[in-house]
């Protein structure tokens, strides 16, 4: 398949081909986050526009990625919660003498988020074989 230009729609396939992510994970993000809606077609064709992409990643990294909940995800996209890459920590700003630094750039999530995710899903696995 040939590449397409940066700002044409994508298909649920070549979406869900790109994220790794089975098609009807998208469909069920598309009732779950209500700024997630695609162009649909003849037939229920599904196309996401550049914006819809963004986001649909954006979802992708925070649910797969950071480890949080689809419940935590609609939080973070409502506004109700900063993320925390979104929310820097508060700064005394001394303002008798000029800042002579720039300010450091973000940093990336830390790598071992996923392993976190791993631990926590072995913990829960754990847990239940322990209540049974």
């Amino acid at each position: 398949m040939a590449d397409k230009a940066p700002g044409a729609l994508l298909t649920i396939g070549e979406l869900s081909a790109e994220l790794g992510v089975p098609q009807h994970i998208l469909r069920y993000w598309e009732t779950k986050f209500s700024k997630l809606r695609p162009l649909t077609r003849a037939g229920n064709r599904r196309y996401y526009r550049p914006d819809d992409v963004t986001l649909v990643r954006r979802i992708h990294q925070l649910l797969n990625g950071e480890g949080y909940t689809v419940k935590g995800v609609q939080k973070l996209l409502s506004g109700k919660t900063a993320a925390p890459a979104d929310t820097p920590a508060p700064v005394a700003v001394d303002t008798s003498a000029p800042q002579m630094t720039a300010p450091a750039p973000l940093a990336a999530p830390p790598s071992y988020i996923p392993d976190l995710v791993l631990i926590r899903d072995r913990l829960k696995i754990a847990l239940a074989a322990a209540r049974d």
